[in-house]
């Protein structure tokens, strides 16, 4: 198979423009000599390089695919990846499985891409509609808008606008969040729609209505605006406790090895999304099945004798969908926060989480702004131990699985600390 996929390849290099084809060769070059140097996949650096030789190389690279494109505050690697593993029913796949979203990510990793007929790209909020220009997707899905990255994100309803004035003129089906009213103004002026009820749990930055201003009035599971009339649209595809409903109301059991509430709504819209692609959704939940880690994420670990699950929150959130999958107390909890470029710097944040929900495990708490956090604690009136290092908090847990709960540069350095 791998001198197939390397014959496929260099076919496809081969039937390239001139510019496209020295740009491809000279981003994998870079990746290349990015990784003998130990800097990473090089992925990132060889899609700069490439496209600064070839601005257009990331349009020519999507020409023969049939493309989705996923893009989310939270949830978007895990979506990408069940879909991608739902569409592989129906043919090979290119992704940016690991997560690089942004355009020199993602033309880095469809310069890999060798006999592929379908494109699932995961895209970070902020560069959806310059991507999707630039691809033509079939579909996207849009999942889900909360406030990240202070310091360098938009406001919530800012991210909303670009999408809905990004996307109005697509052709693509936009698969997308009933349940989020930011997602549902940003969708509802798309030619194509096809609309998920997949839930929200964190509601604190959809309170005002995206379309007037006004107050939104949001009783049990619905949602209105009593100013303008804007309002929850009518889900063609919904999420009934462990099953997704189909637009002919079919009930398909979802039976995933990912944890939590979160990922039964991810991939209640990634059967959304396969069906576009006419995958049925019992053969797209089926493959959905096989997926047990993304990225490191979910992943249970050996260290120094303890078991450690590796889990990713990065925003208000994400702590609380995560608070819901650990271990009951007296469990305990390594809780690490960094503020690094790809974090974003403004750690404000952390007074928006609900860490109270922690009383009665074991706390250990690390990373570059552990004072930070824990000052935050500190409030909350919780009991924990400030450490310099994973093995430390190890060391010093009791008894019982450690849960690993870190934003995203600090998860990266835990996945290294561990498998050192």
């Amino acid at each position: 198979m791998a001198g197939t996929d390397s014959e496929a390849t260099a076919a496809r290099d081969a039937s390239l423009p001139a510019r496209a084809k020295i740009a491809v060769t000279a981003g994998k070059m870079a990746a290349a000599l990015s990784q003998k140097a130990g800097r990473g996949s090089g992925s990132v650096i060889g899609g700069k390089i490439a496209l600064r030789l070839d601005p257009d190389l990331l349009a020519t690279l999507a020409e023969h695919l049939d493309v989705v494109l996923v893009s989310a505050t939270n949830g978007k690697t895990t979506t990408t990846r069940l879909i991608a593993e739902a569409l592989r029913a129906a043919g090979p796949v290119v992704s940016n499985a690991l997560g690089a979203n942004m355009p020199a990510g993602i033309t880095a990793a469809l310069a890999g891409g060798s006999d592929a007929r379908f494109g699932v790209i995961e895209v970070d909020e902020k560069y959806l509609a310059t991507v999707a220009r630039d691809t033509r997707p079939k579909a996207i899905a849009l999942l889900n808008l909360s406030r990240d990255q202070l310091d360098r994100a938009a406001e919530t309803r800012m991210m909303a606008e670009k999408w809905r004035e990004g996307l109005k003129d697509s052709d693509a089906v936009i698969v997308a969040n009933a349940d989020d009213p930011l997602v549902t103004w940003a969708a509802s002026s798309c030619k194509k729609v096809v609309w998920v009820a997949a839930g929200q749990a964190w509601k604190e930055d959809a309170w005002s209505c995206p379309s007037c201003g006004g107050v939104m009035q949001r009783p049990g599971d619905d949602w209105f605006c009593s100013q303008c009339g804007f309002r929850r649209p009518n889900p063609h595809w919904a999420l009934q406790g462990t099953h997704v409903i189909d637009p002919h109301r079919g009930a398909w059991p979802i039976q995933l090895q990912l944890p939590g509430r979160a990922n039964l709504a991810n991939a209640t819209s990634s059967a959304a999304v396969a069906a576009v692609f006419g995958v049925a959704p019992q053969v797209a939940l089926e493959r959905m099945q096989t997926v047990t880690a993304v990225a490191g994420r979910y992943d249970v670990v050996q260290y120094h004798g303890r078991d450690v699950r590796l889990l990713l929150a990065k925003n208000p959130a994400g702590w609380l969908e995560t608070f819901t999958l650990i271990d009951q107390p007296p469990a305990p909890v390594v809780l690490s926060v960094n503020a690094m470029d790809a974090d974003g710097t403004d750690t404000s944040w952390l007074w928006d989480v609900d860490y109270e929900r922690l009383a009665g495990h074991p706390i250990f708490v690390m990373g570059q702004r552990k004072l930070d956090l824990a000052v935050r604690l500190e409030v909350a009136g919780l009991q924990f131990q400030v450490v310099d290092t994973l093995e430390q908090a190890v060391r010093a847990a009791p008894a019982g699985r450690i849960e690993a709960i870190a934003n995203y540069t600090a998860f990266q350095q835990l996945r290294k600390a561990v498998a050192s």
